[in-house]
C-alpha cells in the first residue's frame, strides 16, 4: 500500500504539470495531487491522463487517478427488461446540449440532498464554460416539457468522459445512458469513462479497467485532443432509441 504525500500545483503551473498517474496513492485510492485551478486547459489536460478533479466545500482542488477505473463499452451498455418495457412505451424525447446550465444544477442538487456537494459552485462553473467552449455536452430526457433526467461530461478526441446524471423521473438517467452510448456508436467514439464505480453502473455493464491499460488507451484515443462536434441537433422520440 502506498502511502504519502502528494504533488501541489499553482495555478501559475503549466497545465500540463501532473505527475505520473502511477505514483497515485493507493489510499485513498487514486488521490494524485492537489492545488491548481479548473482552467480549461488543465482540465483538459488532466482528462487526456486519466485525472479528473474531485473534492468538496472548503478542501482544495483535489486531483485523481484511481486504479482501476471504471468504463463502459457503447456496445455492452446493458437494459432491463423492464427497462426495454419502459422504452417501449415511453412518450419522453431525447435532447443534446439544450440545457446544460439546468442538467448540471440538477446534478448538484441530488448531490448536496445526500450530503456530498463535490459539485460546488467552482465546479459548476468550470464546466459551463467548458460547455460554452465546445468540451462539455449534456444528454436530456424531456417528458412533457419539463427536463426529467440526464447526464454530463467532458468529450475529448474518441472518449466521453462522465461527470454526472439524474432522474426526476423513474429511470430516465439510464434513458439518457442509452441515448448517449447509441450516439457514441454511431460516431465513433469508442469509450465512455465512468470514473468511480458503483454497483448501479456494474448493472448496466461497466467494469474495471487497469489503470496502465486506460492510460495508454487514453494515449490514443485523445491524440488529437478535438472537441467532439457532431452532436444532433434535433429531438429524437425515446422510443426510437431502444433495439431488439
Amino acid at each position: 500500500m502506498r502511502q504519502g504525500r502528494i504533488t501541489w500545483l499553482s495555478p501559475a503551473d503549466p497545465p500540463e504539470s501532473f505527475p505520473a498517474v502511477a505514483t497515485a496513492l493507493t489510499e485513498p485510492d487514486g488521490l494524485l495531487a492537489a492545488g491548481g485551478d479548473l482552467a480549461p486547459e488543465r482540465l483538459l489536460a488532466a482528462y487526456a491522463r486519466g485525472i479528473f478533479p474531485w473534492f468538496e466545500e472548503g478542501q482544495p482542488i483535489l486531483w485523481w487517478s484511481p486504479d482501476p477505473r471504471c468504463v463502459l463499452w457503447p456496445d455492452k451498455l446493458h437494459l432491463s427488461r423492464r427497462l426495454k418495457q419502459q422504452l417501449r412505451n415511453s412518450t419522453a424525447e431525447l435532447r443534446i446540449n439544450t440545457a446544460f446550465d439546468e442538467v448540471i444544477r440538477a446534478c448538484a442538487g441530488k448531490r448536496r440532498s445526500q450530503q456530498g456537494t463535490w459539485i460546488t459552485d467552482e465546479m459548476a462553473s468550470a464546466y459551463q464554460r467548458m460547455h460554452r467552449e465546445g468540451w462539455a455536452h449534456s444528454v436530456e430526457i424531456w417528458d412533457d416539457g419539463a427536463l426529467a433526467g440526464g447526464l454530463y461530461g467532458l468529450c475529448i478526441g474518441r472518449v466521453f468522459f462522465g461527470e454526472s446524471m439524474f432522474s426526476a423521473q423513474p429511470n430516465t438517467s439510464k434513458m439518457a445512458l442509452l441515448g448517449l452510448t447509441r450516439h457514441m456508436r454511431s460516431t465513433g467514439l469508442e469509450l465512455l469513462d465512468c470514473q468511480v464505480p458503483s454497483p448501479h453502473l456494474f448493472t448496466l455493464g461497466a467494469e474495471f479497467m487497469p489503470r496502465a491499460e486506460f492510460s495508454a488507451f487514453l494515449d490514443t484515443a485523445c491524440d488529437p485532443p478535438d472537441p467532439h462536434d457532431a452532436w444532433p441537433a434535433e429531438p429524437v422520440p425515446v422510443s426510437n432509441l431502444f433495439i431488439a
